[in-house]
């Protein structure tokens, strides 16, 4: 028989908390620990970390410009000039942008999963990003990505 402070006044129901009667559980790794990023967040910080070390060589040249992260790729049957690809694959996209009364200004997306799936770790994840990112603005610039690199 169950004790009566185990029980919900009103109810002949026990109250549940878990097997040991500890509670739910909380985070297993504080949020302050590497481990506690997602696989987004470490993409995302890899994006910003090229993107910040382009804007402090080429400010003038990259104002305006804008960098986003998407997942996957639109489902397009025939990808047009803008999109760089491997294997079909798109990896990232430059959207040169339109000048005039209702301006967008260009911008760079680079798709999360396909570039994860092509890298074998996370050095290697970083440098593919970063050679990705280094040929998109080159082709925005209009230079050869070696003299960005």
């Amino acid at each position: 028989m169950t004790s009566p402070e185990h029980r919900r006044p009103g109810s002949g129901r026990r109250v549940h908390r878990d097997r040991h009667g500890r509670g739910l559980r909380g985070r297993l790794v504080p949020a302050t620990v590497p481990l506690a990023r997602t696989k987004a967040e470490v993409f995302d910080d890899l994006v910003l970390d090229t993107v910040e070390t382009l804007e402090r060589r080429f400010a003038k040249e990259l104002a305006g410009v804008e960098f986003a992260v998407e997942d996957v790729p639109p489902d397009l049957n025939v990808y047009d000039s803008d999109v760089l690809e491997d294997g079909g694959v798109p990896l990232a996209r430059l959207l040169p942008g339109r000048p005039g009364r209702q301006e967008i200004p260009p911008r760079i997306v680079l798709y999360r999963r396909p570039l994860e799936f092509r890298a074998m770790d996370r050095e290697d994840l970083a440098d593919l990003v970063h050679d990705v990112i280094i040929e998109q603005v080159a082709n925005l610039l209009g230079v050869d990505p070696d003299e960005l690199a």
